[in-house]
């Protein structure tokens, strides 16, 4: 195996409570609230539209907040280091395509399937080789074509329910102006807020059954391995958890100072999303935005603190994933749809500028128009096919891009 080892003995329950300072409490309350917010909302926008019930999105949830806390917090003290896990917004987003010639049971498969693709590649060290094989431009390429619709979403609410949209939209370019306060208060957390406040105002919060304390049912689902979704969806998971989640991850806590450990940060994707994939969450992976708030404040050596605090956070928020659950889905469309958009804005322009703004932008290009045509051939979603296509165009008429 080539996991890496942990620098020195991990630190007694007494080391651990002496690191806890406010700093690491205030960063875990704030990369929490910013977790709880605008990817559930990808989630339920996702789960909606593939025709998911409220207890399967609540299963969903429980299995992506609270599995997923556990493993953040033992994974961050045995390396000392703010390791936050949660689940692959990418991936999250792959499955609404799949969801609508694809069975549930049939998506889970893929996922399991994933997550031993993920172990083995952590546990053999492969993880630098296979990620060379395929161009982040079209990979991006493939990404941008599957968020496109989210950020269309988020115009169209502007139209259908502009007080709504459009106080939240404010709210997010008011709290990015100023790159200080952005940093401290995520603008996510404020376009949350403003947006609770407009529907309360408006009263069109409406829970069906009413609206009280509820503790999580997980269920257990049975997979469904079928060739059509292991080809459509495990290859982009596995990707969406690579190099459009883990790199960014891995990415900013090494200008923090870390040596986050690459081969066990894969292996422990693969292994969890083993667990949670039973309960119907897709693929863990390594959080970029939480672990850039967690590591943002107090002494490098004591950032892990925040993680565990996060973690702990998860933990709570999972159990009771049915409340929170229930009420994203009474509020109106708009909120989602918004909370959504404005969620993935960000890291749709990243997409679009990794894809054209260097090399093989003609393969990226057409990965993003196949993608975007969510046509199926051999019963296989268009991701798969727009990556397929990427490459082809690309080693065709952009083979001097291989050799640089």
């Amino acid at each position: 195996m080539q996991l890496e080892k942990p620098e020195g003995p991990a630190p007694g329950p007494r080391s651990r409570l002496a690191d806890v300072g406010v700093v690491h409490a205030s960063n875990a309350l704030i990369a929490f609230l910013f977790a709880a917010s605008a990817p559930v909302a990808i989630v339920l926008g996702v789960g909606l539209k593939g025709g998911l019930s409220e207890a399967e999105l609540s299963s969903w949830v429980f299995g992506g907040f609270a599995l997923n806390g556990v493993l953040s917090i033992i994974v961050s003290i045995v390396y000392r280091q703010p390791l936050a896990f949660f689940w692959t917004i990418s991936g999250s987003v792959l499955v609404g395509p799949a969801l609508t010639h694809l069975s549930f049971q049939e998506v889970i498969g893929a996922f399991l399937a994933t997550g031993i693709l993920l172990l083995v590649l952590g546990l053999s060290g492969l993880v630098g080789k296979i990620m060379k094989l395929l161009p982040m431009p079209i990979i991006m390429g493939m990404v941008a074509g599957v968020f496109l619709e989210f950020g269309l979403d988020w115009v169209r609410a502007l139209w259908d329910d502009p007080l709504l949209a459009g106080s939240m939209t404010a709210a997010f370019v008011l709290l990015s102006l100023n790159r200080r306060i952005a940093e401290r208060f995520p603008p996510m957390i404020g376009v949350l807020i403003v947006g609770i406040v407009v529907i309360l105002a408006q009263g069109s919060f409406n829970p069906e059954g009413g609206f009280g304390y509820r503790f999580v049912t997980p269920i257990v689902f049975r997979p469904e391995f079928s060739l059509p979704a292991m080809i459509e969806l495990v290859i982009p998971l596995a990707i969406t958890v690579l190099a459009a989640q883990n790199a960014q991850g891995i990415a900013i806590l090494q200008t923090r100072g870390h040596k986050p450990p690459v081969n066990t940060i894969t292996a422990a994707c693969g292994f969890n999303s083993l667990i949670i994939g039973m309960f119907g969450s897709v693929s863990t992976c390594l959080t970029g935005p939480v672990n850039a708030i967690l590591s943002s404040g107090g002494r490098k050596e004591t950032h892990y603190i925040a993680a565990v605090i996060i973690g702990l956070f998860a933990i709570l928020f999972g159990l009771h994933s049915p409340m929170f659950t229930k009420f994203l889905l009474a509020s109106p469309p708009a909120f989602i749809a918004t909370l959504a958009g404005l969620a993935l804005l960000r890291i749709l322009e990243s997409a679009f500028k990794v894809s054209f703004g260097g090399k093989f932008t003609l393969g990226a290009l057409v990965s993003f128009l196949v993608t975007l045509t969510e046509l199926t051939l051999f019963n296989i979603g268009a991701p798969f096919w727009g990556l397929v296509f990427g490459f082809a165009a690309s080693w065709l008429l952009e083979r001097d891009h291989f050799d640089t």
